[in-house]
């Protein structure tokens, strides 16, 4: 009894979490108003979030350097066959000293006919806060590969 009361104790002592870090919270809110957007091909609003100018590498696409470019391949291949899911576990925002925000993660793609979420990528997403105001500057999409049969029922279970 007096070891429960012991254990008890030093839990009720234990500081509490920490809230999340503000930079990850607002770079999360933002991932999820781009990738909104990109899941319901409302391409105005996802092209807004990135530069002009923003420099996309992708390891089975190639790589474009305008947004209008990179938006046209986004309308030809992903709209209406393609949703993008984030995969929080692997969700990093570090930031970027007087410039934004590196964000790194894992996301997988689900087949919108079928519903399956048949593949995965890691990608790499700089921020660039000019005016206030958020826009990705740069995009890695690599590492494109087959989800196993485990992170399909993942994603089922999701």
């Amino acid at each position: 009894m007096l070891t429960a009361i012991a254990v008890a104790a030093a839990l009720l002592a234990a500081p509490a979490p920490s809230p999340a870090d503000p930079l990850t919270t607002e770079i999360g809110a933002l991932d999820a108003k781009v990738f909104d957007a990109y899941n319901r091909c409302d391409l105005p609003t996802f092209s807004s979030y990135f530069d002009p100018k923003v420099a996309f590498y992708h390891d089975t696409g190639g790589a474009t350097f305008e947004r209008d470019a990179m938006v046209e391949g986004v309308r030809k291949y992903i709209c209406g066959k393609v949703k993008r899911e984030l995969i929080r576990a692997t969700f990093r925002v570090y930031p970027i000293k007087d410039y934004g925000a590196i964000e790194e993660g894992e996301h997988r793609f689900c087949d919108l006919a079928t519903g399956r979420c048949e593949g995965i990528a890691k990608f790499v997403m700089v921020w660039a806060k000019q005016d206030g105001a958020w826009r990705i500057t740069s995009v890695l999409s690599y590492g494109h590969r087959a989800a196993t049969a485990a992170e399909q029922r993942d994603a089922a279970g999701r």
